[in-house]
This record gives C-alpha cells, sequence and structure tokens, in this order.
C-alpha cells in the first residue's frame, strides 16, 4: 500500500485503532481486520473455511492495492465492538410530535455509531398552522430543523465523524420561500444540507412562465400558489450566495425508484447520492479507476473483476452490519441496496492523455460508467442466484427478469478521506492542485505531490525536483516551462467551466442506478443567471440533483460596527463615524508560515505571515537574542494594520521591496537586503504561492476555509458536494 504523508496523518488520526489515544494498529492489520470481518459472512451461504480463507484473501488485496476502498465506517468499524458500516441514513419525519422527537433519538443514535442522516420535512404542517389538540398553532419543518440541528451538535458523532443532515422539502410546501433562506447567514443550521425538492410541476410551470399550487400536506389541498420564476430566483439567488440550497428533482429520483410498490423517495443522504426509502441505509464502496491504466489502455478485464469482487464485498457488508436500529436492519435487508462508485476518474483521464473539459472526457465517463453498471448488474444477478434476490424483488421493476441481489448496485459517492488513502483524484472531481507545500517551519517544507502527476512527469521526462517546487506554488502548470499541449491536459478544478462540470456529472448519472455526489465549481465573478444556466442544464440533462459552490461565497461576512464603506482589493472596508478606515479584526485562529533568514549584523530573523478566511491578516517577526528586535517587531505591526486596513498589498510590497541595510549585507549571496526586504519578501511568497489556487489574497477572497482540526491548517477545498480537507481527511460531510 503506497501511502503519502496525508494518507498516513488520515489513517493514524481516523482509521487505525487506538487505545487510551495511542494507536495499536498498522495499516495491514487494518486492513486484515476488515476484510477478515467482511469475507467471513460467506459462511452463511455454506463456504467452508478454506473459500472464505480464500475469499479474505481477495478482499484484502482489494483494498491494500487500492483498486477498491470501502466507505469510512466499514474501514473504521469492521471487526469491532460497534460494527457500524454504513454511512448514510434516512429516517422519516411524520406529521406528529411523537414522530419528530423519535426520529431526533433516532437520529442522535446514528450520529453516535458514525452516520449520516436525510430527512424530509415536507410532510410537516406549515408554520401557523391549527393544532386540534392544542388549539395552537405549528411552528413549522424550519423550528423543528433546528431542533434536529442542536441535537446533532450535541452528539458530534463521538468525534470520529462529524454530524451531517441533509433536509429536504418540497417546493410545493407552503413554508418553501422560509426553507430556501434558511441558512442564508453561514451561521445557522450548521449541521444541515438543504436542498429543494423540485418537481416536473414547477419545472413546467417555470418553463411556461406560470404559477404553481402550494399543498399543504396536512390536507393535501391546494392553499394558495406562488410564480415559479420567482421561487425559481430566490433558489438561484442561494445557491450563488452560498452554496445553499442544493436542488434534487423528485419526480426524476422516484422514476428510477426500483420498489415503488414499497414506498416513494422522499429523502437522500447528506451529500444526495443515494436516494433512500425511509429507514433505508447506503453501503458504499469506491474503485480507483487510475489502477486500470497501462500503456494508455483501459484493463477492462481487470476491472470487471474488481466489480464482480467489490459487488460481493459490499453485499457481505449489509449482512455483517450491526444497525443502530431494528427497523433500518429490516428494511435495508428488504431491499439490500449497495452503492458501488468509482475514484480516480481524473486520473484515468491524464492517463490517457485526455482534457477533464472535452467531449472525449464525456464520452470516457460514459463508456466506463456504463461498463461498471453493467458489470455490477451481473454480479448482483450470480449472486441472487446462489443467495436469493432481495425480499422485495417481486415488489420492483425488477421482477419479471432474473433474480437480482441488490435493489440498486451503483452510486457516486464522495470519497474525499478514501481517496486520500488511496492516493487518487477524488470521486469523478477534477484534481485540486498537483502539488502543494504540506507544511513550512523554518526552512524545512514538505511538498506533497499528486501521484498520477508525478508519475507522468517521470515517464514524459519533465520531472525535477524544482518543477514540483514550481508547481507547489501554484498546484498548477501554469507557470511553467512545460508545453501547452501538457497543460492542456492537467488542468485544474478551476480551470474547468462550469459547464464541463455538469457535462461530466450527468455523463456519469446516465448510468447510475442512485446518484452523482459533484460540486459544480464556479468562480467567485460568476452571475445568477451562470447558476441558473447550470440548474436548467443539469435537469435538461438528466441529473437527480445538483450542488454548486461560488469560489469564496462563504468567505465574504465581514465583522463591523460601523458603516460600510467601498471594497479596496476585494475585501469589505469599514468606516467609523468619524469617517476613518476601522481594520478588520484580527481572528481567534489563523493560520500560516514561518521563514527564517540570515541577515547579516542582525542574525537570524523569523518572519511569520498568517492568514485568515480574507487573506492575510498579521505579520510579525522574532530576532530571538539578536538584532534589532524592537524596530522589526514595530514595522510588522504596522503592516499588519495597514492589510487589516483594506490596504493594497502590492503597494505594501512596493514600498519594503528593496530596503538596503548596510550592515545586513555581508556577500553577493545575501538572503535579503534588509528586515523591511524580508518581511516583503515573506508576503510575497504567500501571495505568489496561493494566488493560482484562486484562493487570490491579493484580489479578495477566494474559496478559502481552513481545517479546524488541530495541528492540521490546512485548507477545506469543496467537492464532491461536500467540503474536505486532503491535508488530514476532516470532512463537514457524512
Amino acid at each position: 500500500m503506497k501511502l503519502s504523508n496525508s494518507a498516513k496523518t488520515v489513517l493514524e488520526k481516523r482509521y487505525l485503532t487506538k487505545k487510551d489515544g495511542v494507536v495499536r494498529e498498522t495499516p495491514k492489520q487494518m486492513v486484515r481486520r476488515v476484510a477478515k470481518n467482511i469475507s467471513a459472512i460467506d459462511k452463511n451461504y455454506g463456504s467452508g473455511k478454506a473459500e472464505i480463507k480464500r475469499l479474505e484473501d481477495i478482499f484484502f488485496n482489494l483494498i491494500w492495492e487500492q483498486k477498491f476502498i470501502p466507505n469510512s465506517p466499514t474501514l473504521m468499524n469492521a471487526g469491532k465492538e460497534l460494527q457500524q458500516l454504513s454511512a448514510c441514513f434516512v429516517l422519516p419525519v411524520e406529521d406528529s410530535m411523537e414522530s419528530i422527537f423519535d426520529a431526533v433519538k433516532n437520529a442522535a443514535l446514528i450520529h453516535k455509531s458514525g452516520g449520516g442522516t436525510g430527512f424530509s420535512f415536507s410532510r410537516l404542517r406549515p408554520m401557523n398552522s391549527m393544532v386540534k389538540s392544542t388549539g395552537g398553532v405549528a411552528s413549522g419543518p424550519i423550528s423543528f430543523m433546528k431542533v434536529f440541528n442542536a441535537a446533532t451538535e450535541a452528539v458530534k458523532q463521538g468525534g470520529v465523524r462529524r454530524g451531517a443532515n441533509m433536509a429536504i422539502l418540497r417546493v410545493d410546501h407552503p413554508d418553501i420561500m422560509d426553507f430556501i433562506t434558511c441558512k442564508k447567514d453561514n451561521d445557522q443550521l450548521t449541521n444541515f444540507n438543504i436542498s429543494v425538492g423540485v418537481t416536473d410541476t414547477f419545472m413546467n410551470a417555470l418553463k411556461s412562465n406560470e404559477q404553481y399550487d402550494l399543498i399543504n400536506p396536512r390536507s393535501g389541498q391546494a392553499v394558495s400558489s406562488l410564480s415559479a420564476p420567482e421561487v425559481w430566483d430566490k433558489i438561484v439567488n442561494g445557491a450563488w450566495h452560498n452554496g445553499e440550497p442544493g436542488i434534487v428533482f423528485l419526480d426524476r429520483i422516484n422514476a428510477a425508484n426500483p420498489t415503488p410498490e414499497v414506498a416513494e423517495i422522499e429523502s437522500t443522504n447528506p451529500c444526495g447520492e443515494q436516494p433512500l426509502l425511509p429507514f433505508e441505509s447506503c453501503n458504499l464502496g469506491s474503485i480507483n479507476l487510475a489502477k486500470f491504466v497501462k500503456k494508455q489502455q483501459i484493463q477492462w478485464a481487470e476491472l470487471e473483476k474488481t466489480v464482480f469482487d467489490g459487488v460481493h464485498f459490499l453485499d457481505n457488508v449489509i449482512d455483517a452490519n450491526n444497525y443502530p436500529l431494528p427497523k433500518i436492519d429490516e428494511v435495508t435487508k428488504s431491499n439490500r441496496k449497495i452503492g458501488l462508485g468509482v475514484m480516480g476518474f481524473a486520473d484515468l483521464l491524464l492517463m490517457l492523455d485526455i482534457p477533464y473539459n472535452s467531449e472525449k472526457a464525456v464520452k470516457t465517463a460514459e463508456q466506463v460508467m456504463k461498463f461498471v453498471n453493467e458489470k455490477a448488474r451481473e454480479a448482483s444477478i450470480v449472486l441472487g442466484r446462489e443467495r436469493g434476490a432481495f425480499p422485495n424483488f417481486e415488489k420492483s421493476i425488477f421482477k419479471d427478469g432474473e433474480p437480482m441481489r441488490n435493489a440498486t448496485v451503483t452510486t457516486i459517492a464522495p470519497t474525499g478521506s478514501i481517496s486520500i488513502l488511496a492516493g487518487c483524484s477524488s470521486g469523478i472531481e477534477p484534481v485540486f492542485a498537483y502539488a502543494f507545500v504540506r507544511n513550512v517551519l523554518d526552512d524545512d517544507h514538505l511538498i506533497e505531490v499528486h501521484a498520477a502527476f508525478e508519475e507522468l512527469m517521470k515517464e514524459k521526462g519533465y520531472y525535477s525536483q524544482p518543477l514540483m517546487e514550481q508547481v507547489s506554488l501554484s498546484g498548477s502548470l501554469h507557470n511553467t516551462d512545460v508545453p501547452q499541449p501538457i497543460k492542456e491536459v492537467f488542468v485544474t478544478a478551476h480551470d474547468i467551466s462550469p459547464y464541463w462540470h455538469m457535462r461530466i456529472q450527468a455523463a456519469f448519472q446516465k448510468y447510475v442506478d442512485n446518484a452523482v455526489s459533484k460540486t459544480v465549481n464556479f468562480p467567485n465573478e460568476a452571475t445568477r443567471e451562470d447558476v441558473a444556466k447550470v440548474f436548467r442544464l443539469a435537469y435538461d440533462h438528466g441529473c437527480k440533483g445538483v450542488t454548486i459552490y461560488r469560489d469564496g461565497s462563504r468567505d465574504q461576512q465581514v465583522l463591523n460596527a460601523g458603516i460600510k464603506g467601498e471594497k479596496q482589493d476585494g475585501h469589505q472596508m469599514t468606516i467609523d463615524a468619524g469617517m476613518h478606515i476601522v481594520p478588520r479584526q484580527r481572528p481567534e485562529e489563523t493560520f500560516g508560515i514561518t521563514k527564517k533568514y540570515k541577515i547579516g549584523g542582525c542574525g537570524k530573523l523569523y518572519v511569520t505571515v498568517n492568514q485568515d478566511e480574507n487573506g492575510i491578516c498579521e505579520v510579525f517577526t522574532n530576532t530571538g537574542s539578536e538584532g534589532c528586535e524592537a524596530l522589526a517587531d514595530a514595522l510588522a505591526r504596522l503592516v499588519s494594520i495597514s492589510i487589516r486596513a483594506g490596504i493594497n498589498i502590492e503597494s505594501i510590497l512596493d514600498q519594503l521591496k528593496g530596503i538596503r541595510c548596510v550592515g545586513c549585507i555581508i556577500d553577493d549571496d545575501t538572503q535579503v537586503l534588509s528586515c523591511p526586504d524580508a518581511i516583503a519578501q515573506s508576503i510575497e511568497k504567500v501571495v505568489k504561492g496561493y494566488s493560482s489556487l484562486q484562493l487570490d489574497f491579493v484580489g479578495g477572497p477566494r474559496n478559502v476555509e481552513t481545517c479546524p482540526e488541530p495541528d492540521c491548517g490546512g485548507l477545506v477545498i469543496h467537492q464532491d458536494g461536500c467540503y474536505v480537507c486532503r491535508n488530514c481527511g476532516y470532512t463537514k460531510c457524512s
């Protein structure tokens, strides 16, 4: 198992068994624990010890060779006392106080076990409706969402996996307008993703520029109507503002419901890729496509074998699982849904010399996923013959065909943490950065290079340590001497237009039983109309839902008590009543770099440049016991307050760069000309190092969110319909 430094960190923090806070398990022991536990299920179907041992080795090699990795709870819990192996669940919320608080209790139990939960609040009567039993009025869905949110906050999933929920409300619910704006402030309902359940009736009304009916779920009667274009604009504006809400196309989801006679699908899991019936769970795993390319050819036979083994593994997970509730056990086993997905798709394209943003990439996506889906169904049919079809088979859309073991077989799920373990690109997302500086302290820094990129650069004869250093400053090949045709293939997430993000998602959805978790990324300057176009295209191209994120849209809140003035360099300035510029407050938490310089007569100078969600926020210096510490410290403080007041950083650099101090200049190889010049060099290093990653601290906040994990400080990026730290594996989603 080839593990990057990030993978080792993720394993130690999240997966390897600990006792008294100390890791007591090696990666190989973890994989063996999982393989042994899941293969043992075959004894229930007549396999002997020798066959089970053979299967254990197959499962072990699947994971150890990084060809297939199951979802995180399976890695964490298989073979342990908890034995809760599912990533996500959907719970019903009926229109009664008993049902609502049963759901709160059940969600808490699920979160405690390490799972995430999805809910539809569409059955709850609207706010101010009459409650006959008390003579009072209903408080509505949003008030109860706050109760669920608080419960999730209290549980925090035992500190292993963060609380994550999905809230869906039908677009024809009377409280829909309040729901659309319930996460307008980023500090509200922080443990929820929200999505509007869009219907075909609504989309037709939108197309015709007409009104549509709002239905009271209690009576089933129309109570009023709204303009479809006005509601649409509200949804689009919210998504543009901070990525909330997303949208799910409920009628399209139910058109693909494999068991329509059992129940209607009303909700999905937290990231939207797994539509589920009430009390169902998702059992997921992903194939690393990067492992199936040799000499620019996809190894179809090897991929087919891995698909069959992956389906076998996931079907066993259903039986090995210790479900949080008896009802979940019952419903999950009645349909036996699994979600075999893929990761490393961007790496596969790189190995085939195909740009992500191209028609050839779209065709490759369709070709690969069609193959995976067909082979997964074949594998499920084989298991159906051997073990029997899922119990609800006769109530399913498959009842006239061969027995299938699983009602669904494929899903494109978030793979934030497991793709780090696999050393590949996440899910079907493009690569975020090909190299980055993992940490910087004094003169030491560790460059983390994307595995496929490093291998391909070596094959093409372009690899060198200086090139990796250069790429680590920007994440991309833009400012390198690599030929343009190579640059066109090695694109990053922010080189790709929202149109191509959506086309790739639609290509995969065409051959996926469940749904696709993906983020359509927009640049900060994207308009609301740009967002609306992608939403419409997602509907027209057959997607079951879509999540978007506009760069920096969650990072533009400014705390101020004065009068807001004009923006300077993308930052909102604050002006007090006397018309003086008020520097923004220094946050409680920052992250940054420290650089050591030799400055002649002053000895050593340490310059630290720290950042927050708005960019560079402070500079400070330390000379130890040598040098003119007071003067350097005073200059750093003035620079810090100038930056937080909105002064253009380039203007500050122009004033500091090149200042000469005779005492600092030892010889021609001296690093810096003076203490001010050292401060300027450090600031410039940060500016250049991150601007091409679309963080762009000079021009304003761009997609910056720092990891809250202790001792990490990495960047949280938006992908897979989720938020993931590629440094330590922290995720805000299930």
